[in-house]
């Protein structure tokens, strides 16, 4: 038998009418503003509305570190929310909004997967309520404001060659990548270089993913710095009269979005801050609303525990003033022999046969990544729950080799096949999920504010990369001291590197030591509220493959959607 497509089992879904979800939730249905039939925004009045209620143990879903196979986790993410109804216990999940790039390039949408999945998919997936395109349209409108203020004559006194505000798009196009603007008669505008990142990585968007309330929305857009006077000093959104005209774009955008599982579990979609260059995580303002809807709220966080959970505790956790209970760190079979360093793989070219083959000694080998990963949520003082993400391939003898590794190191594990049983087969990790949040939580932050910016990056390198210690470029070390001295050394950092490796080298599988993490440039997002160091080549547009899912993605007849996935 041929295991349906996740969009013929998403487009088979008995969806129930979004005021019951609400209903369930707590959530007066005034407080509602629908968007057709099945999505809805929240108005920011049910963070006060629904304050009064009991908070609900606050779960997060992270990884082993991924590889090109995908790891599963926001299939689990969801899975897990519905598995809780089989265990006697009501949960809402919240999750990022997909970015348009990669569902149309390689990776395919986020909306979950088989019989876990958040429906409508396709309008997940496609647009949904036009959040992207707010986000696009503020950063935008700001990049044409410091255009022109130049061509008005700069008042500001804006470095040209120090314009750090680029131009956005939710498209994968690496032509973008790099142009020049300006070119025509003086009426065209100032000659300069810059470029196009993809929204995803906006600033912006990382801004309405922290932000608590619209008031704050408009602050935080008020000090985005889009560049630096010769002298060094920063030059501000507010500076060049942009804030109020973006927080008015944004205006809707920073309600969140209420959705449903394919068993009627609530979910709330709002906000997709890039993995790499932001901190990952949805919105504050979800989990603020979430944490008083049921008995658990579960979200998760971009890449592996090295990357989105780091960012989520130390940033997210730091911004919202919510702590988490526990932790779910999704692990396969596949990802930990992949870790093994033995095998190749490509993304869109068959798995080499030896990865399918049974080898639990294999799953030991790469198992390092998963005890590095354990580590790195228990040293933030949060219980974290193994679960392992099976596959019909799998071999039993697999599964109790990564039960090994995580009894070995006192951690809860449990198998779940909730992408193809859905909620029912999620509800042994549901139940380990239940006991690690009901013991007492010892949150800790792993810097504190006063620290300055190089004892924070040095901090996080050595103890959840396992660095040996940093090295900078005399450009990032230049560009420290001028964060420092304009007053950004409060922010936390947030490490632009590889997601493919717990290092800064895709290449170094497991959890690699006897390295040192090299800092070639430093960026501020004051605005959103860190600091970036970018170690490595990062991209923040990404590309197209050869055969991108967009050739795939068409309409039939009737106007349903096909070929996405």
């Amino acid at each position: 038998m041929t295991f349906p497509s996740d969009l013929a089992i998403a487009q088979a879904a008995t969806l129930k009418p979004l005021g019951e979800v609400a209903d369930a939730m707590g959530i007066p249905r005034e407080l509602l503003e629908p968007y057709g039939d099945n999505v809805a925004k929240i108005k920011l009045a049910a963070i006060e509305a629904l304050a009064d209620r009991p908070r609900a143990k606050y779960v997060m879903v992270t990884a082993v570190t991924p590889t090109p196979l995908g790891e599963g986790k926001t299939t689990t993410t969801v899975g897990l929310g519905q598995g809780m109804r089989h265990v006697g216990r009501q949960a809402t999940v919240a999750i990022r909004q997909p970015s348009m790039g990669p569902t149309f390039g390689i990776k395919g949408g986020a909306a979950g997967g088989g019989y876990s999945q958040v429906v409508p998919m396709e309008i997940l997936n496609l647009h949904l309520t036009g959040d992207f395109h707010a986000v696009t349209a503020a950063h935008n409108l700001l990049a044409a404001l410091v255009d022109n203020h130049l061509y008005q004559g700069n008042a500001a006194g804006l470095d040209l060659d120090n314009v750090t505000w680029r131009r956005v798009l939710d498209v994968n196009d690496r032509a973008l990548r790099s142009i020049v603007v300006g070119l025509g008669s003086r009426e065209d505008g100032v000659t300069r270089q810059t470029g196009f990142d993809i929204t995803a990585a906006s600033e912006v968007m990382a801004i309405l993913a922290l932000t608590s309330s619209l008031a704050e929305l408009r602050s935080r857009l008020g000090r985005i710095v889009v560049g630096y006077t010769k002298a060094g000093d920063p030059v501000t959104a507010e500076d060049v009269g942009g804030a109020g005209a973006m927080a008015a774009i944004m205006r809707d955008a920073v309600k969140p979005n209420l959705m449903q599982t394919l068993e009627n579990t609530p979910v709330l979609v709002h906000a997709g801050p890039f993995g790499n260059i932001a901190h990952g995580n949805s919105s504050v303002i979800a989990d603020l609303i979430g944490i008083h809807t049921g008995d658990f709220l579960i979200t998760e966080a971009g890449f592996g525990a090295d990357m989105g959970a780091e960012r989520f505790f130390n940033i997210k956790c730091r911004t919202s003033g919510l702590t988490p209970d526990a932790v779910v760190i999704v692990a396969t079979v596949r990802a930990l022999k992949a870790h093994s360093g033995n095998h190749r793989i490509v993304p869109g070219k068959p798995l080499p046969p030896a990865l399918l083959a049974e080898n639990p000694d294999e799953v030991h080998i790469g198992g390092a990544n998963l005890r590095k990963q354990i580590s790195n949520i228990t040293q933030h003082g949060v219980t974290p729950v193994v679960a392992i993400n099976a596959f019909p391939g799998d071999f039993a003898s697999e599964h109790d080799a990564i039960r090994e590794i995580a009894t070995s190191m006192g951690v809860r594990v449990a198998v779940s096949t909730h992408f193809a049983d859905g909620g029912v087969g999620a509800a042994e990790l549901a139940a380990a999920v239940v006991e690690a949040a009901d013991e007492p939580s010892a949150f800790t932050l792993l810097y504190p504010d006063s620290a300055t910016l190089r004892e924070k990056i040095e901090t996080v390198a050595t103890k959840i990369y396992s660095a040996d210690g940093v090295d900078y470029s005399p450009v990032a070390n230049k560009q420290l001291d001028g964060y420092e001295r304009n007053g950004f050394g409060n922010l936390p950092v947030c490490i632009a590197k590889t997601h493919l490796s717990i290092s800064s080298d895709p290449t170094l599988k497991g959890a690699p030591t006897g390295w040192r993490l090299p800092v070639r440039e430093v960026r501020a997002s004051v605005g959103a509220g860190f600091v970036y160091p970018i170690c490595g080549d990062m991209r923040t547009m990404p590309g197209l493959s050869s055969t991108p899912a967009a050739l795939r993605i068409d309409i039939d007849s009737e106007g349903q959607i096909t070929g996405l996935s």
